[in-house]
């Protein structure tokens, strides 16, 4: 194996792994010891710092080598519905989400799901590791897999984490939320979100022009252009 894609994979495992221990086994004993703001302090810088250390690696990593044509017209296509409904998962995610961290619990017990969250009570990590496997089906190197499959293991098996973490802290207020909502996204509830769809469609254009123009890779209907 390359060298510089065994460096992305510890860098990709660092970043992964950092989180689930920071956030797992070692919160207590850090808040306990440092206070709740220094703690994110430390977990923000950690994040930042590893994130940045494996794109640094992956830009640094080639390309020389694929397990199918990424532009042919089915792949091509698959990818950028999953980047759509990414998307549409991803952008009402910041608003009422209990997930998002520092969010008071208080009253989450007797909330009735609405909108995405009636798709999947975590749409924000869905939307990101729909948006890294449409990556992977779209440039199936091996460094996009080792980047990618990494932040698909963050994403999914993170959120389970905050569930059964969240589960035992907070039965009162946290259990009936988990019992109203779905981890795995629910088809049938996609028409929830209305108008997001179009907005979606319109961020995924936008972000797929400036993918064209600025890294000079055709995504999306650049695909026609490029």
């Amino acid at each position: 194996m390359d060298a510089s894609l065994v460096h992305l994979a510890v860098a990709t495992i660092t970043f992964v792994v950092s989180h689930f221990v920071m956030s797992g086994p070692l919160r207590a004993a850090l808040v306990a010891k440092m206070g709740t703001q220094p703690f994110l302090l430390l977990y923000s810088f950690v994040s930042i710092g590893t994130l940045a250390w494996a794109i640094i690696v992956f830009d640094r990593t080639d390309a020389d080598w694929a397990l199918w044509n990424g532009m042919h017209p089915l792949p091509w296509f698959v990818a950028s519905v999953l980047t759509i409904v990414a998307l549409a998962l991803l952008l009402p995610s910041f608003v009422r989400n209990p997930a998002l961290p520092g969010k008071n619990a208080a009253g989450l017990g007797t909330v009735i799901p609405s909108g995405v969250f009636k798709i999947t009570r975590h749409p924000m990590m869905w939307g990101i590791a729909l948006w890294a496997l449409a990556h992977i089906i779209a440039a199936p190197t091996g460094r996009s897999i080792v980047l990618m499959v990494g932040m698909i293991a963050l994403a999914l098996l993170g959120s389970h984490f905050q569930d059964k973490r969240k589960g035992e802290w907070n039965k009162r207020e946290y259990g009936p939320w988990l019992r109203r909502t779905s981890f795995w996204p629910r088809i049938e509830h996609f028409g929830a979100i209305g108008v997001i769809w179009l907005i979606a469609f319109l961020v995924w254009f936008l972000i797929s022009w400036a993918h064209y123009q600025f890294f000079g890779i055709p995504a999306g209907l650049w695909l026609l252009v490029g």
